[in-house]
C-alpha cells in the first residue's frame, strides 16, 4: 500500500464518528423528538379544564332553562297581548334598543334563537329571506338570542348573513316574559298587538309565508 493510499484511509477513519458519539447524537435526537412528562401533564390538565368547563356550561344551560320552564311566567296561548319588552341590540345595528310598544301596527315576528341551538341554523335562512321579502310590507323580525355569548352570538349572524335587529336577552329576562320551551321559538304579533301564532321548533316556508300573507292583509 503506498503512502498516499495510507494517509488517505486515515483520513477517511478520523472523519467517520465514533460508536460513542453515534449513540450519544441519537439519544439526544430522541430526547428533543419526545415531549417531557411535563409538557405531556400540561397537555392532559388543558383538556381536562377545557371538557370540565364545557360540562358545567351544559349543566348551567340546561338548569337556567329548566327553571324558565318550571318557574317562568304562565305559559302564552293564541289571542293573548304579547308581553311587552324591549331588545338591546348587538352593536353592528345602527340603533341602540328596540321597544315591541314602538313597533305598534304593525306584524312583528319574535325569533328565540342561540348559536349553539342545532334546529335554528336549519330556519336562519328562511328567516332572513321572508324578512327581505316582507319588510316593506309593514313586518319587522326580531332575533333574541337565549342564553349565549356575544361573540358567538355575532358568529351566528355572520355565517347566515342575518340582517334584521337583533339582541342578546339579557338576564333571560325577554325569554321568561314569552315562557318560552327551548329555541328555536317563534312569536308571530299582529297589528293589534295579540298573539296570533306561536311555533315552537323550526318553521316550514309554506306555514311562514301563510302566516305572514294572513297577517300582513288582515285589517287593523
Amino acid at each position: 500500500m503506498t503512502e498516499q493510499t495510507m494517509t488517505k484511509k486515515a483520513f477517511q477513519d478520523s472523519a467517520q464518528p465514533s460508536p460513542v458519539a453515534t449513540r450519544l447524537v441519537a439519544e439526544s435526537r430522541n430526547a428533543a423528538e419526545e415531549p417531557s412528562s411535563e409538557a405531556v401533564d400540561k397537555a392532559s390538565l388543558g383538556r381536562t379544564v377545557t371538557l370540565i368547563g364545557g360540562t358545567l356550561f351544559l349543566l348551567v344551560l340546561l338548569g337556567v332553562m329548566a327553571v324558565n320552564l318550571l318557574g317562568g311566567d304562565p305559559v302564552l296561548a293564541t289571542g293573548d297581548p304579547a308581553p311587552e319588552f324591549t331588545l338591546t341590540l348587538f352593536d353592528p345595528f345602527e340603533q341602540e334598543q328596540v321597544a315591541l310598544s314602538d313597533l305598534g301596527g304593525q306584524v312583528v315576528v319574535v325569533n328565540f334563537w342561540a348559536s349553539w341551538c342545532v334546529e335554528c341554523a336549519k330556519e336562519a335562512a328562511l328567516l332572513e329571506q321572508a324578512w327581505r321579502d316582507y319588510q316593506d310590507r309593514g313586518v319587522v323580525f326580531l332575533g333574541v338570542d337565549y342564553l349565549d355569548t356575544d361573540k358567538k352570538g355575532l358568529a351566528y349572524m355572520a355565517e347566515h348573513d342575518i340582517t334584521y335587529p337583533s339582541g342578546p336577552d339579557m338576564g333571560s329576562v325577554i325569554s321568561r316574559a314569552y315562557a318560552i320551551r327551548g329555541v328555536p321559538e317563534t312569536y308571530f304579533i299582529d297589528k293589534a298587538g295579540k298573539i296570533a301564532h306561536i311555533q315552537i321548533g323550526p318553521i316550514e316556508k309554506e306555514e311562514l309565508y301563510r302566516l305572514l300573507n294572513d297577517l300582513t292583509t288582515t285589517e287593523d
